[in-house]
């Protein structure tokens, strides 16, 4: 279009903002042509660089998994471009401009580092967007991750879902006070807002979508309750003999799990273990799993080893702390964020239930469906791999009794529990009764914990499990 211009043309007139060019076509054949196209080139479409920003965490490289668009497609503002993996969690890039891609940098599986050109975006400069120079980086966002909105000359930390919720309510973030870190207002806050302007009382967390449920002829069978005689099925992998050693970096969760044990060797552990009788919590859960169901939440035992995890560490809140590098001081955690550990096709991965304190165990369970959803898809975002306080590993849903677990440093507790069987034990008259006992296994750090903590600690948290009508004393 430029050049047909110039040669129809007998003299072209460029106006900008801060001066007024004319060319003859003598003058634009030398001196002034390399201007003419740059100028031209703006004034249809200025192509920006889209670069990779800082995720956090000290990560500087990315594994691209998968693309959500293709050279010549149109985004707008906000549309997922690319998902990233790092060490630490599947991240979704989404675009900061409305424009046309016109290049990609990476291919699948290739290496994306901070800082460096993602994509190539076409952006049509007469909206206004700025200049090369202004193009700055974009941050990505997971499900939970951060976005930055310009209020009034300061910057407001908040989520797209809870922008959207302050939208839906009229209600300016610079008027609301965040809680989160950074001063990030979070969703609660929106509420607690809500509550003073209108006086009404909102709860903490959004309930359950509530489910019909289902006609007793289209009830799944249950699974047989004798677990005892079932054979180990192999997994289903192609078995390929290539007669030659494969050398692969190590990558995604790999790497991280790399960092973390190699942190881990320099804690000196202790453990210990003890069996639990789980036969009232084996019933109460026979007896509550239609009523979870009813409300859309599968209902397992996790959601009340959390939860008595988090009584116990109300009383013993050395076992949700964490130790500075120098060993010279001790951080107790507010929140109880209790990570559980999850076997996925990428590896282990440890997301958490965060504040754990003030959540029912239908919340637990509600949220440990979502983070199980999220882990099997490979979708977890960084929000809910970090921040954990104490762990619980429940290698029992493979096999095993006992094991030792490893901390994961920064905390400095976490247990590992056994499978549940059906065992003959004594009751005090001394009859033979069938109980459902599980085992448990905790690893401690000797540094700041002793014995005697992790062993009352562990006799109060079985003693919530056998008799669990007893924690109804202690909810809140």
């Amino acid at each position: 279009v430029c050049i047909h211009r110039v040669r129809s043309c007998s003299s072209i007139r460029f106006i900008k903002s801060k001066y007024v060019c004319v060319f003859d076509k003598s003058a634009l054949k030398f001196s002034h042509q390399q201007r003419l196209f740059r100028t031209s080139a703006v004034s249809c479409g200025q192509i920006v660089q889209f670069k990779l920003s800082d995720i956090g965490e000290g990560i500087t490289e990315v594994t691209v998994k998968e693309w959500y668009v293709k050279e010549g497609d149109s985004v707008s503002q906000f549309d997922s471009i690319c998902e990233v993996q790092s060490d630490k969690a599947s991240v979704t890039i989404t675009s900061r401009y409305d424009g046309i891609i016109r290049k990609l940098h990476y291919n699948l599986d290739e290496i994306a580092f901070v800082g460096k050109p993602l994509v190539d975006i076409e952006i049509d400069a007469s909206k206004g967007v700025a200049p090369e120079e202004d193009v700055v980086e974009t941050p990505p966002m997971s499900h939970e991750e951060h976005t930055h909105q310009e209020i009034k000359g300061h910057k407001t930390l908040a989520t797209p879902a809870v922008r959207r919720l302050a939208m839906e309510n009229n209600i300016k973030l610079s008027e609301v006070v965040g809680t989160g870190k950074d001063n990030r207002i979070l969703k609660e806050d929106i509420l607690n807002y809500l509550a003073k302007q209108t006086g009404a009382i909102l709860p903490p967390s959004p309930k359950a979508e509530i489910v019909p449920p289902l006609p007793k002829s289209e009830t799944v069978p249950a699974a047989p309750k004798d677990k005892a005689h079932r054979i180990p099925v192999p997994v289903s992998r192609p078995i390929v003999f290539s007669g030659k050693d494969k050398t692969e970096p190590i990558t995604g969760f790999h790497k991280a799990m790399v960092k973390t044990m190699s942190a881990a060797l320099k804690i000196p552990h202790f453990g210990y273990c003890d069996e639990i009788d789980l036969t009232q919590l084996v019933q109460l859960r026979e007896e509550l799993k239609p009523v979870a169901q009813i409300r859309g939440v599968k209902l397992s035992f996790m959601p009340f080893f959390i939860k008595a995890a988090s009584l116990g560490l109300l009383q013993y809140p050395i076992l949700n702390a964490s130790l500075d590098e120098s060993c010279q001081n001790v951080t107790y955690k507010a929140s109880h964020n209790i990570g559980v550990a999850m076997d996925t096709e990428q590896g282990l991965i440890v997301p958490n239930v965060k504040n754990v304190q003030v959540c029912s165990v239908l919340e637990i369970a509600s949220e440990l469906n979502r983070l199980q959803s999220l882990g099997s898809a490979g979708q977890l975002g960084t929000n809910d791999l970090t921040g954990g306080t104490f762990t619980l590993s429940n290698i029992g849903t493979i096999g095993g009794t006992y094991t030792k677990p490893v901390i994961l440093p920064p905390e400095v507790a976490i247990g590992a529990l056994g499978k549940i069987q059906v065992l003959p034990r004594f009751n005090g008259k001394g009859e033979v009764f069938k109980a459902q006992i599980m085992n448990v296994s905790w690893s401690a750090d000797h540094r700041i914990i002793d014995g005697a903590t992790m062993a009352r600690f562990s006799n109060l948290w079985k003693s919530y499990l056998e008799n669990p009508a007893s924690m109804l004393l202690d909810l809140k």
